[in-house]
C-alpha cells in the first residue's frame, strides 16, 4: 500500500468531498479520483459510498480511516524521535563498570553529560572487568570500563586515567609513618583485597615478584567495607591511589609503593568497527574532551 494514497484518502474521508479534498491536496480532482479508486482496487473493497449527493464511507472505508489514522500518526512520531535522535535530544547509552570504577569516578561524568544532554539516557551495568569486556565484544554493551591493556585488535580505546595503586594502613600502622614502602616488605601483612578479578590477580602477581605469596586474611567486594576493616586495624589493603580521597584520613594513611610501582590504568572500551548511534559519538567527544580525569 502506497502511503500517498492512503494519505489520500484520509483527506477524502475528512473534507467527505472530493472538490475540497484536491484543494486542499493541490490536486486535480480526476487524479484524487483515480487514485482512491487505485486504493480500493488493492485493497479489493468499496471505501466510499458514491450513492448519495454527500460522499460517505463504508464499513470497510471507515475501517481504513480508522488504522490508516494510526498509522499516520506512527509515522509522525517515527519522524520526530529520528529527528530528536539525530539533534541529540534523545538517545540510550549502555556501559558497563566494575564496581571499584563506577564508584570513583562516573557520578562526575554522568552529571555532566546529563547536564548537557538531559534526554539521553545512561544506563550503567555494574559488573566485573572480565564479563564488561565479552558483553561489549557481544554487543551488549556500548560502553566498558575497564583497566589497560587489552586487546586493540578487539577493541577501540580511549584511555582516560593514569594512575597507581596505593597502600592502605590504619594510622597505627608501622609503616603509617612511611612516604613509600617496598611490595618484599608486606611479606607479613595480613591482606584484605578487593575480590574484582582484575586487581586481585595484580596484587597477588606483584606479591609473588616481590618473592612471597601474600596471606590473604579477607576478599571483599565493596571497598567501604575494606575501608572499615582498615578502620579497624584488621589488615592493610592495596587500591588504586585515589581512593585515599574517600577514606577516613584521620584513621586511614596512603602510602606509595615503589620498587616497582603498580599501575593502574583506565580506559573506555568499545567494539571496533561498530557503527554508533548519535547519542554515543556525542559521549566519545564529551569523554574525550574530559581526559585527564581529575578524580
Amino acid at each position: 500500500m502506497d502511503i500517498r494514497h492512503l494519505t489520500y484518502f484520509i483527506e477524502v474521508a475528512k473534507y467527505k468531498s472530493f472538490t475540497k479534498a484536491s484543494k486542499s491536496l493541490h490536486l486535480s480532482q480526476s487524479t484524487l479520483s483515480k487514485v482512491v479508486k487505485s486504493l480500493e482496487e488493492e485493497l479489493n473493497v468499496e471505501l466510499i459510498d458514491r450513492s448519495a449527493k454527500k460522499i460517505g464511507l463504508t464499513d470497510a472505508g471507515e475501517i481504513v480511516l480508522a488504522e490508516g489514522e494510526i498509522i499516520m500518526e506512527s509515522l509522525n512520531d517515527l519522524s520526530t524521535h529520528l529527528y530528536d535522535l539525530m539533534n541529540l535530544k534523545k538517545g540510550k547509552i549502555k556501559i558497563g563498570i566494575p564496581p571499584i570504577i563506577g564508584f570513583l569516578f562516573f557520578p562526575k561524568i554522568i552529571k555532566g553529560f546529563n547536564n548537557l544532554y538531559p534526554d539521553i539516557k545512561i544506563k550503567i551495568f555494574e559488573d566485573h572487568s572480565n564479563k564488561v569486556k565479552q558483553d561489549v565484544k557481544d554487543g551488549i554493551l556500548d560502553f566498558g570500563v575497564v583497566m589497560l591493556p587489552v586487546d586493540e585488535k578487539e577493541y577501540d580505546v580511549i584511555p582516560f586515567v593514569y594512575e597507581e595503586l596505593s597502600l592502605f594502613v590504619h594510622n597505627t600502622h608501622p609503616l603509617a609513618q612511611r612516604e613509600k614502602v617496598e611490595m618484599k616488605e608486606l611479606k607479613n601483612e595480613n591482606f584484605i583485597l578487593f575480590n574484582q578479578e582484575l586487581i586481585h590477580n595484580l596484587i597477588i602477581q606483584e606479591c609473588l615478584r616481590a618473592g612471597f605469596r601474600p596471606k590473604i586474611a579477607y576478599e571483599i567486594s565493596e571497598w567501604g567495607f575494606i575501608s572499615e576493616m582498615i578502620s579497624e586495624n584488621i589488615g592493610v589493603s592495596i587500591c588504586p591511589k585515589p581512593i585515599a580521597k574517600k577514606v577516613n584520613q584521620d584513621l586511614i594513611k596512603e602510602i606509595s609503593i615503589a620498587n616497582p610501582s603498580i599501575p593502574w590504568n583506565l580506559g573506555f572500551i568499545s567494539k571496533k568497527r561498530k557503527q554508533a548511534s548519535p547519542a554515543v559519538r556525542e559521549f566519545i567527544r564529551y569523554i574525550s574532551a574530559q581526559i585527564p580525569i581529575k578524580l
